[in-house]
């Protein structure tokens, strides 16, 4: 009993614990393969992740593409259509240039078909003027006898001499005019290769150089004795600023002003300086430039084969050794003239001696025009007058710049002389200022007259070449407008040489063949 008993709960208990058994062995089963399954699927997430990534960067890099190769091809039609447009707007200008270009051609042959039809309608008035001459000519001779008509042709034929007469005097003037401007060319170019005197600029020598700055002081003195002293005595301005180690002299009179200069220089040299001893110097200076200036005009006296010159006009010339013109130093300049003068008389057949004197003399009132009022042509030639010298000597003086009228061939031989000193490459020189100053004045007196379209300025000032409107100034008045302008240079001007004034007057007419 006890065992029918206990063999059913063994059997229940048997089954239960089967049960839990299958229970728990169900559920732990269960569990692993879901904790399989979850990692499967989080590596299939992840992969899929990666590949999203992947496709998301190809699509990126193929919109960039994409997206740039738009841009490429889009910037390309914008450039063509901005050269299409160019082209256009070329095009366009090019229309419309050759469309005025055709309107100026129509306007200029409007012009002229009205000019020919003014000549035209003159030539019909001319011949209806010659056919009712030659009506009454012919009514006349109807009417004439046989002297009347035989006076008649000698008069045609005396007419028709006298014409015939003037076209050879005129065409002998001109062969004669060629011949001798041929030979002057080649007198002056002979003159000039034989007289090939070498050129230096000279410089007027305005200051002096000091050892050092102390000397200034010393210069001045006390109060400004010495300097009142010097001044007094010297008769010229000491200048002494605060450029370092420079002094500088400052007068009129040139040969004084050399005085002056040797004075301060050996007082510095000896380096006492108070008044008594700058009188002693001053005295030991002029007489050295006395000294000097009588060799000057002594050797240029001698130099020029001229040896009865007045003393007083060989001291005279000595100081233009002290004298500069344009930078150019006129004792030189006035030897030069001489043998130039000397050279072409020869050439000419003329006595060289007086072409010779004359052109040493030429300048002399350079000398001394500081001191005179007026011309130093006319100066000098009051000065030669004075002492002795001949009259053609004189005029030759005094017309050199066409003062008084020239009426000698030693007068204009001199003028020509010194213009061939005066425009020798290197002769004369004269500041940037000044020259710009000179071209721009040229200028404006010539643009200041009415009808002139242009002017210019050449050959270094010595051309002035002066354009005119052609409907405005005739042919004569060419003529006259060249003689006003020369006029007005000569008297607002001081200038070397001379200035050649060139009126161009020129039409033209111009046209295109399409």
């Amino acid at each position: 009993m006890p065992d029918i008993v206990l063999l059913p709960l063994i059997a229940i208990v048997a089954m239960l614990s089967g049960g839990a058994l299958g229970f728990f062995l169900a559920r732990y089963v269960i569990n692993t393969g879901a904790k399989s399954t979850m990692a499967a699927a989080e590596l299939t997430l992840a992969d899929a992740e990666h590949r999203a990534e992947a496709l998301q960067k190809e699509a990126l890099v193929e919109a960039k593409d994409v997206a740039h190769r738009l841009r490429t091809e889009a910037d390309k039609e914008i450039a063509e259509l901005r050269r299409e447009l160019k082209n256009t707007e070329n095009r366009l200008n090019q229309r419309e240039e050759n469309i005025d270009k055709r309107v100026d051609t129509l306007d200029a042959r409007e012009h002229q078909l009205s000019s020919l039809n003014g000549q035209l309608e003159r030539r019909s008035r001319d011949l209806e003027a010659v056919e009712v001459q030659a009506q009454e000519n012919i009514e006349r001779i109807a009417r004439m006898n046989m002297d009347e008509a035989r006076n008649e042709l000698l008069n045609r034929v005396k007419g028709d001499v006298v014409k015939q007469e003037a076209k050879i005097l005129r065409e002998a003037e001109e062969s004669t005019r060629s011949e001798a401007d041929k030979k002057s060319r080649e007198i002056i170019s002979l003159a000039i290769q034989r007289v090939a005197a070498d050129h230096t600029v000279e410089h007027t020598v305005s200051s002096v150089s000091i050892p050092s700055d102390d000397v200034k002081g010393r210069i001045i003195g006390r109060e400004g004795r010495n300097i009142r002293s010097f001044e007094q005595i010297t008769g010229i301005n000491l200048i002494i600023d605060d450029t370092p180690e420079v002094v500088v002299l400052s007068s009129f009179d040139p040969v004084r002003r050399e005085i002056g200069r040797l004075t301060l220089e050996n007082l510095i040299a000896d380096g006492r300086i108070h008044p008594a001893r700058i009188e002693e110097t001053f005295k030991k200076a002029t007489e050295y430039v006395e000294q000097q200036v009588k060799e000057a005009g002594d050797q240029a006296a001698f130099d020029a084969g001229i040896h009865d010159l007045h003393a007083e006009l060989l001291r005279t010339l000595g100081r233009l050794k002290y004298r500069t013109s344009y930078g150019q130093n006129v004792l030189s300049h006035s030897l030069e003239v001489a043998h130039l003068a000397g050279v072409m008389a020869s050439e000419l057949g003329l006595d060289p001696q007086p072409a010779r004197r004359a052109g040493l003399l030429h300048d002399l009132g350079k000398a001394i025009d500081h001191e005179i009022e007026g011309s130093h042509a006319l100066i000098g030639a009051d000065l030669a007058r004075r002492f002795g010298e001949s009259q053609d000597i004189i005029h030759a003086i005094e017309a050199h710049h066409d003062d008084v009228p020239q009426s000698t061939v030693i007068a204009v031989l001199v003028q020509a002389a010194d213009a061939i000193s005066a425009a020798r490459p290197g002769a004369r020189r004269e500041s940037i200022e000044s020259y710009i100053k000179r071209l721009e004045k040229l200028e404006s007196i010539a643009n200041a007259y009415d009808g002139v379209e242009k002017t210019y300025a050449m050959q270094a000032g010595r051309e002035v070449r002066v354009m005119v409107e052609p409907n405005s100034i005739s042919d004569d008045d060419a003529v006259v407008l060249a003689h006003d302008i020369a006029k007005q240079i000569e008297d607002e001007m001081e200038y070397p040489g001379q200035i050649k004034v060139l009126v161009i007057r020129e039409s033209r007419a111009e046209d295109y063949a399409k």
